[in-house]
């Protein structure tokens, strides 16, 4: 009988198994992937008392304050939490866990397009991550859909790769912070296309050609080779629908202290209810929810 579950190994979880660590607790982290949302990021420049880092290195930190103390991220994927009695069993694809508690901190991921040829092309020429494929469109044409920090992120990060980068937005306006907005209309790079929605991704069968989006009216056409999509973030908790309370876009509802519906479950970071999607925000909660199951912990005794 462990005394927690982190279930997840971004920020959140990382920080949630740290404080578990330290606090010689019983229990296991586990996650499909480690990293998170760091695996996506660019530069990181507005967590407090780093400088500048990238999503890379900032992972790559915290990987090593894992082995320091001791922690290992088990290689599985939740897909169940059940009540057991007072307790609970979180289900995995590779077994099974009894927990006192359980912290769940399993992130979100790329909402999709949903248009023809996007499920076609991926992984040749669609992505989701500038990041880590960015590479491959060394000097060729490439068009970032988006709006937002991550779609403004991956444009800024491919100016230093690809030849010309289109970056197309739904609306009139972009919502991404004013730096990154300078940067982009400062660069010869890159052309803005706003009012631009998307509606087809064009290929030869093989790779990626051109990408069609609807504007006034009108359907224009791009010859490009690769699309990134940043278009938002899909909270990872289909395996929790039916045990906690969701918000109407699949977050976990939390409390101020990171309390799920259920006592003894807690939730932190992009999975959970709060929208903001900041690293700090995520640590934080990820502090706060190993605490929180502590304290219950010991209410128990």
């Amino acid at each position: 009988m462990l005394d927690t579950v982190i279930i997840g190994a971004g920020i959140a979880g990382m920080t949630a198994a740290i404080y578990a660590s330290r606090k010689r607790m019983d229990f296991v982290i586990i996650a499909s992937r480690l990293g998170g949302q760091f695996m996506e990021s660019g530069e990181v420049l507005n967590y407090p008392g780093i400088k500048k880092t990238t999503g890379a290195e900032f992972s790559s930190k915290m990987e090593k304050q894992l082995k320091f103390n001791k922690v290992e991220v088990k290689s599985e994927t939740a897909s169940k939490i059940e009540k057991a009695g007072d307790n609970f069993k979180v289900v995995t694809n590779k077994g099974e866990y009894e927990t006192k508690t359980v912290i769940i901190a399993t992130g979100a991921g790329p909402r999709k397009l949903g248009v023809p040829g996007e499920r076609e092309y991926k992984n040749m020429g669609v992505t989701y991550c500038a990041i880590c494929d960015g590479p491959l469109f060394k000097g060729k044409d490439v068009a970032v859909v988006g709006a937002g920090n991550a779609a403004l992120e991956s444009a800024d990060f491919l100016m230093k790769i690809a030849r010309k980068i289109y970056v197309l937005n739904i609306g009139k306006e972009f919502t991404a912070h004013e730096y990154l907005q300078e940067r982009i209309n400062a660069s010869d790079m890159v052309e803005v296309i706003t009012n631009a929605k998307t509606t087809e991704i064009l290929g030869d069968g093989k790779m990626v050609s051109g990408l069609r989006y609807s504007q006034n009216g009108k359907t224009r056409e791009l010859k490009i080779e690769g699309v990134f999509v940043e278009i938002g973030r899909v909270p990872n908790t289909d395996f929790v629908k039916g045990f906690l309370d969701l918000d109407e876009h699949g977050h976990i509802i939390i409390d101020c202290t990171t309390h799920t519906t259920a006592a003894g479950v807690f939730a932190a970071g992009d999975c959970a209810s709060g929208h903001e999607y900041q690293y700090i925000i995520a640590a934080g909660q990820g502090c706060m929810a190993l605490i929180k199951a502590a304290r219950y912990l010991a209410s128990k005794k």
